[in-house]
């Protein structure tokens, strides 16, 4: 499937106008969230140099998602690490604030998803993943592309 395709998949079942302003919060909260509960999870504990801490599900997820985004096309893929970026800084603030960074993200990550589940109930529709996986890599694109970020989906006039 092209990311255009997705994105028209994805866009059915979030045509409530509220349903949609859920997601334009909720969405970026829950990848942010899962970000960093991911970067908790180190899986460089056996090695001893500075940059293990950087070896972690969080940082070896968004690798693993690259070929994905990349099908999607270079401006998704690009789109995407930006994504990425803004939750790597999210998580050092949050860690360098000294407050606990599993509860903040384990808060955040429940909270965003029981608004979700309220959206889709208002929406009247089950949400996309639970029919196909990969729409939870869609959901930031097509929130992006709602914002107007140009992912190349759109052809001009």
């Amino acid at each position: 499937m092209t990311l255009k395709q997705y994105l028209t998949e994805y866009g059915k079942s979030h045509r409530n106008p509220t349903n949609q302003k859920i997601h334009f919060v909720c969405v970026p909260a829950i990848l942010i969230s899962t970000l960093a509960l991911g970067w908790l999870l180190n899986l460089g504990l056996v090695l001893d140099t500075p940059w293990a801490r950087w070896i972690n599900l969080a940082t070896v997820g968004g690798l693993l998602t690259i070929p994905f985004y990349l099908r999607m096309g270079a401006r998704a893929l690009l789109a995407m690490t930006g994504f990425f970026a803004l939750a790597l800084g999210c998580i050092l603030a949050v860690e360098s604030s000294g407050l606990p960074l599993w509860a903040v993200a384990a808060a955040v990550w429940i909270a965003a998803w029981a608004v979700q589940l309220i959206g889709h109930n208002i929406e009247g529709a089950k949400p996309s993943f639970s029919d196909d996986m990969k729409f939870l890599l869609i959901g930031p694109l097509f929130v992006l592309d709602e914002w107007g970020v140009n992912l190349g989906t759109h052809q001009s006039p």
